[in-house]
């Protein structure tokens, strides 16, 4: 099984399809994908995502999500297989957010959540879960790639996130004994096209192991406690505010994203 991970990290598994895995026929497992080439129109977007986040339209910031089959106005698809999420100023009073801390709807923004979700388990010990992306790192600005419990919360795993500046933040949440496991990195030019990656493989009974890549460079290794057999969603959103700082900006702010892949091993 230490032959089997380290050859996965060392491949990159993305592209490999139904690939045996070295060993003996009663312990190979196959390598398959689960999402990819996903953005290449509205028909592959809707059959692989959902619109706005698993629980809604409102989050830990103050941007509201408006996005939907007919509504394009926040999430919407370039040429060449490219998603842009785009958050707008508001004028109006909207209230206030209905996630805490609740915070006054500031902007509209979009979101959308992979409809596989992404469960270690003894039948998928090891997951790839990557995409690259333009982020917006301005003060306000809140970006982010991520895997959160679809039943409970946590687990957590954020592959890409900024918070108003120019650093991402790698973070598991490490739920056995409370807290954050956090890498944070300085990005040069996030507004460029960068690759952001996690490696997810089943360490044990209960725990996993989470491998972060920046632009296809291992950057660090944490330990998510209590991670197997909890199904996560996968979220690609823009938030605002919140973390991000304030105030944000008063014009658009876009964030796009090409060559989102998820795969598996099937034991």
């Amino acid at each position: 099984m230490t032959h089997t991970r380290r050859t996965f990290l060392a491949a990159g598994c993305g592209g490999l399809l139904s690939t045996a895995i070295a060993g003996s026929p009663a312990n190979a497992a196959a390598w398959e994908t689960v999402i990819d080439g996903s953005f290449a129109s509205y028909s592959t977007l809707e059959s692989a995502w959902n619109y706005r986040y698993p629980w809604g339209s409102d989050h830990n910031g103050s941007a509201r999500m408006y996005a939907s089959a007919t509504d394009h106005n926040h999430v919407y698809l370039e040429s060449n297989g490219v998603l842009v999420v785009k958050a707008t100023r508001i004028t109006w009073d909207e209230g206030t957010s209905s996630a805490d801390p609740h915070l006054p709807i500031r902007y509209h923004s979009g979101a959308i959540h992979a409809r596989q979700h992404v469960t270690v388990s003894d039948q998928f010990p090891n997951w790839e879960v990557k995409g690259e992306f333009q982020a917006p790192s301005a003060r306000g600005t809140w970006p982010a790639f991520w895997l959160t419990g679809a039943n409970s919360w946590p687990p957590e795993s954020d592959i890409l996130e900024y918070k108003g500046d120019a650093r991402n933040w790698f973070n598991t949440y490490r739920n056995a004994s409370g807290g954050w496991s956090n890498t944070i990195v300085n990005v040069s030019n996030p507004g460029a096209w960068h690759g952001y990656r996690a490696w997810i493989t089943k360490a044990n009974a209960t725990d996993v192991d989470i491998h972060y890549y920046l632009d296809g460079n291992w950057v660090g290794q944490h330990r998510g406690a209590n991670f197997v057999g909890k199904p996560m969603w996968i979220i690609i959103n823009l938030q605002m505010e919140g973390s991000s700082g304030s105030p944000g900006p008063t014009s658009a702010t876009y964030y796009r994203a090409r060559n989102v892949y998820v795969g598996r091993t099937r034991a």
